[in-house]
């Protein structure tokens, strides 16, 4: 292990929030969202990406073709890191592995990800082999997929759990068979600090054929210890690290990828390596991740909650007011949170606008960007107090939602785009006319004008809701659309303070289920296998942030191909 004073090693960042991340109950990104934030992990200088598993289903194999063949090549902001690698997981399996390799080989730079349990709990349990069959089935499928793939990790599932001598034999059997990483998963999050790390130094010093590949430390949250646990292996020779954006993940979440860039970044004389990532994206990585996935981040998060550079102690104000570094150990800035230097008003330019988002870590295209500055335009007119930073990546959230719907911006509008029928998504439905009656002791209806594009007219219709006016909404835009959907998520948040601030909606909405899904157990488990459709939208009224963000949810169910339909949790669940 290279000391901490001698010349540190570049660390790998390997991002799965697109496969482990999305393992998060309730979870299911379709594959425009999966691009999305792909691109956006590329902007942010990944070096590796878990794109999911392909094996899974049609839409989760189409879904990692697409990040191939779309992101793989990409070099935006990444002049000196070259194309990210993109990668698919596969068990140790033939089938697997040909499927994996199958979907990421048209990027330029590409890895096959196996994996085979190595502790004796699951090998008596739940493989049902020996350990001499565990090692074979290793030798063998890393050798077929190295004959498919130069690059090729290999993860021992529940190595926190195995025995160090066995383990160190079946690391022996995936380099000896063409393994080019090893990464060292504690599944179940039950390593401490300690532990972990004593474990990656261990391996790195008893396993025959060290030297020829790289350790990767996989580190679970369940004792609140990913973090740690994490630096502790690159402390102790590991050079990749497994993580996600926000920590998401199942159960209690996976290691987060912004907090251990900024521990090294924030002491780097005491970690014996150096990143790459560009860390002024963090704060916008994480709001779309956090507005895609459902996962909201905890106001308290550490690096990018939305608490994380506020002081609200008289003697903590005091002292940064007089010198920053006296509570401040991060400097805002450097993780993306701005600290308003350019006043954002409705007198201010186009320029000033790109500026500032490009600021907040925004890569619009030009037609995002002339949408993006429409509405804040209409914002800036309606707001009294100016447009703050979290109206600005509310407004972003906006944009982008209305991209993946095809609902063009602003939300009240009936000249419709020509669209071609090859279109993936387009708006199908755009919100006209809307009023809402509530109050107490009344029964709250809502009537609802819709423009529908395929049949060039509008189409009205009202309903009544015994749960207030949202309710209301909800039912009249279904009775119009024809369509029967239940409602998963429903967030509402003010992007700053004051009676005038910016409400954001997001939804979450799938096909009503006739009957719900089991699962083998006979837990209920409903709409676990069925796709799960997202919308957000942003006004000053949140009753029509509400029927927006509704609108655009609809319009993307109505959108989805069959083809993209992705595997239920149950089907693409992986302990690793």
């Amino acid at each position: 292990m290279a000391a901490a004073s001698a010349s540190p090693d570049k660390l790998i960042i390997f991002d799965t929030t697109l496969r482990d991340g999305e393992q998060s109950p309730g979870v299911t990104l379709n594959t425009d969202e999966k691009v999305e934030i792909a691109k956006q992990l590329s902007r942010l200088g990944v070096d590796i990406i878990e794109a999911g598993f392909p094996v899974a289903s049609p839409g989760d194999f189409n879904a990692v073709q697409r990040i191939a063949r779309e992101v793989g090549p990409l070099t935006e902001s990444r002049e000196h890191l070259g194309p990210m690698v993109i990668c698919g997981l596969a068990r140790c399996v033939e089938k697997d592995i040909q499927t994996a390799f199958d979907a990421i080989k048209d990027a330029p730079r590409h890895r096959i990800h196996i994996f085979l349990a190595t502790s004796d709990i699951h090998l008596e349990h739940k493989l049902k082999i020996s350990r001499s069959e565990c090692k074979q089935r290793i030798s063998a499928m890393v050798a077929f997929a190295k004959a498919l793939c130069h690059d090729i990790e290999f993860s021992p599932e529940d190595a926190g759990r195995s025995d160090r001598a066995f383990l160190c034999e079946a690391l022996e059997c995936a380099i000896e068979a063409g393994a080019t990483t090893l990464n060292i998963p504690d599944t179940v999050g039950y390593n401490n600090p300690e532990e972990y790390g004593s474990l990656i130094k261990h391996l790195c010093a008893n396993t025959r054929g060290a030297d020829k590949v790289v350790f990767s430390t996989h580190c679970h949250n369940d004792l609140g210890l990913a973090t740690a646990n994490t630096l502790a292996g690159i402390t102790n020779g590991a050079r990749q690290i497994e993580v996600t954006i926000n920590g998401i993940g199942e159960r209690a979440g996976n290691t987060s990828l912004e907090e251990v860039v900024m521990n090294v970044h924030t002491h780097p004389q005491t970690y014996p390596v150096y990143h790459t990532v560009n860390t002024r994206l963090f704060y916008s990585t994480s709001r779309m991740v956090e507005d895609l996935s459902g996962m909201f981040v905890q106001a308290n998060k550490a690096i990018v909650g939305r608490n994380a550079f506020l002081h609200e102690s008289g003697i903590h104000q005091d002292g940064v007011l007089k010198n920053k570094l006296t509570y401040e150990i991060i400097r805002p800035e450097d993780v993306g949170v701005t600290t308003g230097n350019l006043a954002m008003g409705k007198h201010s330019g186009r320029h000033a606008f790109k500026t500032k988002l490009a600021d907040l870590g925004y890569s619009l295209s030009d037609a995002q960007m002339q949408a993006a500055f429409e509405k804040f335009k209409q914002l800036a007119d309606m707001k009294k107090s100016g447009v703050t930073d979290g109206d600005l990546h509310a407004l972003v959230a906006d944009v982008r939602s209305t991209a993946l719907s095809g609902s063009a911006p602003g939300g009240v509008s009936t000249e419709m785009p020509e669209i071609p029928e090859q279109e993936p998504t387009y708006r199908r439905f755009a919100l006209k006319k809307m009023q809402v009656f509530t109050g107490t002791d009344v029964t709250p209806t809502a009537t609802i004008t819709l423009f529908d594009a395929a049949q060039q007219k509008d189409l009205t219709d009202a309903a009544l809701a015994q749960n207030g006016p949202i309710e209301a909404i909800f039912e009249a835009i279904q009775r119009i659309t024809g369509l029967n959907i239940d409602l998963l998520n429903f967030n509402v948040s003010a992007t700053s303070e004051g009676q005038d601030t910016l409400g954001k909606v997001a939804v979450r909405i799938a096909s009503k289920q006739s009957q719900p899904d089991a699962s083998e157990d006979g837990a209920v488990s409903s709409h676990a296998s069925v796709p799960k459709f997202s919308g957000l939208a942003t006004n000053v009224d949140i009753i029509t942030a509400s029927a927006n963000a509704y609108v655009a949810a609809v319009n993307r169910l109505i959108s989805h191909s069959s083809s993209d339909t992705r595997a239920s949790h149950k089907d693409r669940n992986v302990d690793i």
